[in-house]
């Protein structure tokens, strides 16, 4: 896994390289931790959970996902995942991009199936469980892929990209696929607002950020933006500022041997007790055992994958 990554509301990396845009990242999150952070990326995303449950957000969605069931991921929704009753939670996400599924040239896959899939006509339900033969099918595939990517293989690539087509397959057939080419135009306002609001925290969160600050740049009074942001994110903005912080620390804490009262200072808490208390809070340790975690590649994997976005 790269480690190197920006954590973001808006995710720069690449997953997977230019000859097979693909990755796939398993993640393993304790009772009542949130487990992914509200962000967006370019590419599209699979997330099937393997143990547990979560509560998912996609753009203005939410949707309780269980064992066995699976989530799919537009390119360019927002989406987070949080605990769901409490419960602990073990995933994985198959994130890649949608042009890794061209044909070489114009064929009746590529304007039948491939192009109304990257263009949002025809594509997956957010939501699939095993309630349906076809939707089963999907989930079928979908743990193929994992099996694939778990354990690489000479030729898994191509493997992988056939269980795409099969599941584009399934749902060409009518009735199945989704069309969100178009959102509502109030959907689309409300996204594009937390958009804004996050960036600016991305961009500002090593000094004092000012909730009336964040609501200016809507603009919304206080009050409101408050209501708006953790009706979005299930989180206050505070909370959302912090754990992004603990993030950009966590970072600093595995690739430098900075002091720790030095790493709080650049991520923006004024007071170590108080960044202590934060990082506890969010990883479930403190700065210094999550450093010496580093030098145990077994007891730091699920630290690891923790801190990372999808």
């Amino acid at each position: 896994m790269d480690l190197t990554l920006r954590h973001s509301l808006r995710e720069d990396r690449m997953h997977g390289d230019v000859t097979f845009p693909l990755a796939a990242y398993w993640m393993e999150y304790a009772p009542g931790e949130v487990n992914v952070d509200c962000h967006w990326h370019d590419e599209a995303e699979f997330l099937v959970v393997l143990e547990g449950e979560m509560l998912f957000q996609i753009d203005t969605e939410y949707f309780p996902v269980r064992a066995g069931e699976a989530v799919f991921i537009d390119s360019g929704d927002i989406h987070a995942g949080h605990s769901l009753n409490g419960s602990s939670c073990t995933y994985c996400a198959i994130v890649f991009d949608v042009r890794w599924l061209d044909s070489t040239s114009y064929d009746a896959v590529q304007e039948t199936c491939v192009r109304p899939f990257q263009e949002k006509k025809k594509t997956f339900p957010r939501h699939i469980s095993p309630d349906s033969g076809w939707k089963r099918q999907l989930l079928f595939l979908l743990r193929s892929m994992i099996n694939c990517c778990r354990a690489p293989y000479a030729g898994f690539e191509a493997a992988v990209k056939g269980y795409f087509y099969l599941m584009l397959h399934e749902i060409a057939i009518e009735n199945r696929a989704c069309n969100r080419s178009e959102a509502r135009s109030d959907d689309k306002t409300r996204i594009e607002r937390l958009k804004k609001s996050i960036l600016y925290i991305q961009l500002h969160y090593r000094r004092p950020i000012r909730i009336g600050e964040l609501a200016e740049q809507i603009p919304m009074s206080e009050g409101q933006f408050f209501r708006f942001f953790k009706s979005m994110t299930r989180q206050t903005p505070v909370e959302y500022l912090n754990a992004y912080r603990v993030n950009q620390a966590a970072e600093l804490l595995l690739h430098t041997e900075r002091k720790i009262s030095d790493i709080a200072l650049e991520v923006g808490f004024d007071h170590i007790s108080y960044f202590v208390k934060v990082f506890r809070k969010t990883l479930n340790c403190t700065p210094s055992d999550f450093r010496k975690q580093k030098r145990n590649p077994v007891q730091n994997g699920a630290l690891l994958e923790k801190i990372t976005i999808l």
